[in-house]
């Protein structure tokens, strides 16, 4: 069932959206002051590329203020608008019961583009 909905999930746009990640990560890992965005960035794209049978989840210990500063700081440059587009596309699939699946991955990728730092994917 996994294999299915990512396949779907890929046809439908998730290839699009991952791809959109990447190059964006690309972009910020030119910079210096972006590597740490970045990395972050690269963790969106792969949850983008993957959803179905992939879980998020705080990385074991205590993450620091460190990882507090930088999450505070994706926040306000553009997390919550990342995070904003997914709860929108979110809501739009929920609409219908076969989108369901696909509106609850975006709420996943929603909480991981809210703060991605000190979280990890499995």
């Amino acid at each position: 069932m996994k294999l299915l909905g990512n396949v779907i999930w890929l046809v439908f746009g998730g290839i699009i959206i991952s791809i959109e990640y990447l190059v964006s990560s690309l972009l910020l890992i030119a910079t210096i002051i972006g590597i740490p965005f970045g990395l972050q960035t690269l963790k969106l794209a792969v949850l983008a590329l993957w959803p179905f049978g992939s879980e998020i989840r705080m990385k074991p210990g205590n993450p620091g203020c460190l990882s507090t500063i930088m999450n505070v700081i994706w926040f306000i440059i553009g997390g919550i608008w990342i995070s904003l587009t997914h709860v929108i596309f979110g809501i739009l699939f929920a609409i219908t019961i076969i989108g369901i699946p696909f509106a609850l991955q975006h709420f996943k990728l929603a909480s991981l583009a809210l703060t991605p730092f000190g979280r990890e994917i499995l």
